[in-house]
């Protein structure tokens, strides 16, 4: 299926969920969930029985992700996955449902839209994934997975992932899971251990231009860029670019074929840059990304996680800078807490470092056209101009030619308020006793619960 080594998160949770059990798995995106819950689902599907595997995520840049790999791995048995997501043009997908795709990797508004329309039944359902659990209720969709799952048989099995484990995430899993086990994935375990992290303290005002300055010096393959805000995406991409780099950006307010097209374009290196919200980039696995760069300190610790961790995959090298403003270093040292890794600080880049970074990028160009052998119709020239300069002379003024000067283009962005610092959200075993007691007065709750206990199903081992 294109893995060697399971990740923690697969070594636990498949053989869980291979049994039929629910399950909740407690990790962080880039940990491997997708595989962890895929391939216990497409054991369950049967290639003839129309829609039986239902995935729910909180974006559409993660159905479209989620569908992507079920389809890899599910090509040799034959099972089909689509996406459906808002923003895309619903009479498509009623045609593309038509094609009876066994998977779906759905939104809760587009797949609620289905449901009422009837163009997606639910009725024959063997497992429901709820992905990236604690995204959909922070943006506000708890009456919509509710909704969804009240439409499901009551036999399916539910396996839900999320990075936080709040009160509402056991709550829900109260009401519509039986007796789930719990795989949690500790913070020293998360996939990050081939990540250099350093911060940078810098003025709001200076931001723009040391991170162009890192741009020219450490010259990246692929770089995403985090912004706060959709304006702060739209002002940083439109900067860039006013300076020559090759930058595009995706947010919540750019039409869905728009931002398909520009992580296409990302993908294969159209464009070395990427400028994104937390919530566009959700879930994207875009391997070969060697930088990530924090243009604004992410809002929580898990956050911060999930961002670094869009690059150093499959083994790979990568780097993340965070950019802090004075007011901001409390909010760092929560993030160094959670993360039991403690940044590099990077002193802000001197005009002279940037020359030197972009004299580095000449000379490498110059070398891979000689490695390339990309030169040849040149040769003679440069065999005339020796007959009357020497070799050095001609070869300084060459790099000088290709090598970038420090552009000092204007660029003026919005100022951002600094982030105030917050707690991280307290995990799943330490609320797990009073919940408990919650729990037993939420007659309702029971009531579902023991509705459902009615399955042929096994139960948990206790403290597992």
């Amino acid at each position: 299926m294109g893995f060697e080594e399971p990740s923690p998160i697969q070594a636990q949770a498949i053989p869980i969920a291979l049994q039929g059990k629910d399950m909740i798995g407690q990790a962080q995106t880039g940990t491997g969930k997708t595989t962890a819950f895929g391939v216990p689902l497409l054991e369950k599907i049967s290639v003839d029985e129309g829609i039986q595997g239902l995935v729910v995520c909180p974006t559409r840049e993660l159905a479209v992700q989620v569908a992507e790999e079920l389809n890899r791995i599910g090509q040799v048995k034959g099972i089909r996955t689509l996406p459906i997501y808002g923003g895309q043009d619903i009479g498509r997908q009623i045609r593309a449902l038509k094609n009876r795709p066994q998977v779906i990797a759905a939104t809760p508004g587009r797949l609620i839209d289905h449901i009422e329309r009837k163009t997606i039944r639910l009725d024959n359902i063997k497992m429901v994934v709820l992905d990236e659990a604690d995204e959909m209720l922070n943006m506000g969709f708890v009456e919509d997975i509710e909704k969804i799952l009240s439409k499901v048989p009551d036999e399916r099995q539910t396996l839900l992932f999320s990075a936080t484990m709040p009160r509402r995430i056991q709550s829900l899993a109260e009401k519509f899971m039986v007796e789930p086990e719990l795989v949690k994935i500790k913070a020293k375990e998360m996939t990050v251990t081939n990540i250099e992290q350093h911060f940078i303290e810098v003025q709001e005002k200076q931001k723009f231009d040391v991170l162009c300055g890192l741009l020219d010096i450490q010259s990246p393959d692929l770089a995403i860029v985090f912004g706060r805000t959709k304006k702060r995406v739209d002002e940083v991409v439109e900067g860039l670019i006013k300076r020559g780099y090759s930058a595009e950006g995706i947010h919540g307010d750019i039409p869905q074929a728009k931002r398909d097209q520009v992580i296409r374009r990302f993908k294969d290196q159209s464009i070395d840059i990427m400028v994104a919200t937390d919530v566009a980039a959700r879930g994207l696995d875009i391997s070969g990304v060697s930088h990530v760069y924090n243009f604004d300190i992410p809002q929580d610790p898990e956050s911060y996680v999930h961002r670094i961790g869009r690059t150093g995959r499959a083994g790979n090298k990568g780097k993340a800078v965070t950019f802090v403003t004075p007011r901001e270093t409390d909010h760092l040292r929560i993030i160094e807490n959670m993360t039991k890794k403690k940044m590099m600080k990077m002193p802000i880049p001197t005009t002279h470092d940037v020359l030197a970074g972009n004299q580095k990028v000449a000379i490498n160009q110059l070398l891979e056209t000689i490695e390339n052998n990309d030169y040849q119709e040149y040769k003679r020239l440069a065999e005339n101009l020796l007959e009357d300069k020497d070799s050095v002379s001609l070869l300084a003024a060459a790099l000088k030619l290709i090598t970038k000067e420090p552009d000092a283009t204007p660029v003026k962005l919005t100022a951002v308020e600094p982030l105030r610092s917050r707690k991280p959200k307290t995990d799943f075993g330490k609320r797990r006793s009073n919940d408990r007691n919650s729990r037993n007065n939420d007659k309702g709750r029971s009531r579902d619960r023991d509705r459902r206990r009615g399955r042929n199903r096994p139960t948990n081992e206790k403290n597992r």
